[in-house]
């Protein structure tokens, strides 16, 4: 494909992606099966055309597309909606879209404004095989506890409204508290493992690329910072008993850690994975 061609293709999927974002909104208004069913069909074609885009990518590049923040960015959402589609597909809640897909879209309408077509010259620490594998993992693991993010939010919703008996429009809409709480502890269940080998395998990575497995560069230390709060909540969950509100409320700290160690570390602290503009790279 030529660049336009690229363009044209990329931001088609983005105009997508925001149909299908409004049309789950609207099925927050309109909770109507074929509103739903809509919406999921026009996400699940827009994740189609994402992953058709990031395999062009590939090999086009010859490098796992996730070397900059632009491809960050686009990587990251795409594992968001996937996320989504598999959950959906499994425990049919499609509510769910009406939280995660405007996520989803907006990063990947960050994604657009720093949308670049040329290839960059890799620096010798992202040519390893570890790219792919520590990329995939930790941007799964994240997406993940995305997903319990908006889970946390729409619990924190439901309880409310129990909580002050004002039986608002939401409330007939979301899942119940107990289904909210058993889809934030599943959530955890899987990403922390993926967290976890996600941050292992970067630490076998940097021995090869710069020889220690752990320099307490800003990154390492952020995520492990947020290992340790999702670490804790799931002692938490299995040893001390938190259950619903706190570990909503725990869901969303932790993702706020997950984005500020994703792009604040990279944009604001100088270290070995920083960003120096919004197309440079870093492993």
């Amino acid at each position: 494909m030529t660049s336009i061609d690229v363009y044209l293709f990329y931001y088609t999927i983005l105009i997508i992606y925001l149909v299908g974002t409004i049309s789950f909104l609207f099925y927050l208004i309109k909770p109507r099966q074929v509103i739903s069913r809509v919406a999921f069909f026009i996400t699940v074609s827009a994740f189609i055309l994402h992953s058709f885009l990031l395999i062009y990518w590939y090999l086009t590049l010859n490098y796992f597309p996730v070397t900059d923040l632009h491809q960050s960015f686009s990587f990251f959402s795409w594992s968001l909606v996937g996320v989504f589609i598999i959950v959906n597909l499994k425990y049919k809640l499609p509510v769910l879209g009406s939280f995660l897909t405007p996520l989803a879209t907006i990063f990947f309408i960050f994604s657009a404004t720093i949308f670049t077509n040329e290839p960059i010259p890799l620096p010798p620490a992202l040519r390893s095989f570890w790219l792919p594998i520590h990329s995939t993992l930790a941007f799964v693991g994240e997406a993940v506890f995305g997903l319990a993010f908006c889970v946390g939010i729409m619990y924190l919703i439901q309880e409310n409204q129990i909580k002050k008996k004002k039986w608002g429009a939401f409330f007939y809409r979301l899942p119940s508290l107990k289904t909210l709480d058993d889809l934030n502890y599943l959530c955890l269940s899987v990403g922390f493992p993926f967290l976890t080998f996600g941050i292992i395998t970067g630490s076998i990575w940097a021995e090869y690329a710069w020889g220690s497995y752990w320099s307490w560069d800003p990154k390492e230390t952020w995520a492990l910072i947020t290992w340790f709060i999702y670490a804790a909540l799931l002692h938490g969950r299995l040893n001390i008993g938190w259950r619903g509100k706190r570990a909503a409320t725990f869901s969303i700290i932790g993702f706020g850690a997950i984005l500020f160690t994703f792009l604040g570390v990279n944009l604001l602290i100088p270290g070995l994975h920083s960003y120096e503009s919004l197309s440079s790279q870093v492993p």
